[in-house]
């Protein structure tokens, strides 16, 4: 037998000794996924359209983690920052189109405007909430296009 013939048994029989469980999905707790995309929704509609900057972030974590480079880690950072930006854009607001979750994530799809003349932006927006707290974001951002190639819309 060859050395490659041999080595090719060796990694068959080493991928069949490994347990099925291994490969296999754990079961989705479906009340705690859709009491982490209630938390998310709820935090969001309050923060990002009543623009209620204190009441509402009760469920970030302290330590809480950004992803977008333009907004600071932490919880006190992040309030301090969007206080500011709600400040100076009185009418920025974010419609939740749709959401999802999956275990410890949450997506939302958002069209965000800051005004009523404003196209917007087209926004997926991640959540990792742990014990009820929201402690990690990701986020996605394209902007309206005045024009399009198809007759889609991006919502």
């Amino acid at each position: 037998m060859s050395v490659l013939n041999s080595l090719g048994v060796a990694t068959t029989a080493l991928l069949l000794a490994m347990p099925v469980a291994s490969f296999a999905q754990s079961e989705r707790d479906v009340k705690t996924e859709e009491a982490n995309r209630a938390l998310v929704t709820e935090f969001y509609d309050q923060f990002f359209n009543e623009h209620e900057t204190e009441q509402s972030t009760r469920v970030l974590a302290q330590d809480y983690i950004q992803h977008n480079p333009g907004v600071p880690d932490g919880k006190a950072p992040f309030v301090d920052y969007f206080a500011g930006y709600f400040k100076e854009n009185p009418d920025y607001q974010s419609e939740i189109v749709r959401s999802a979750a999956d275990g410890d994530l949450v997506w939302l799809h958002v069209h965000s405007t800051n005004g009523d003349e404003d196209r917007g932006e087209a926004v997926v927006d991640i959540f990792r909430v742990e014990e009820g707290k929201i402690v990690e974001h990701w986020d996605v951002i394209q902007t309206v296009p005045e024009d399009s190639a198809n007759d889609n819309t991006m919502f």
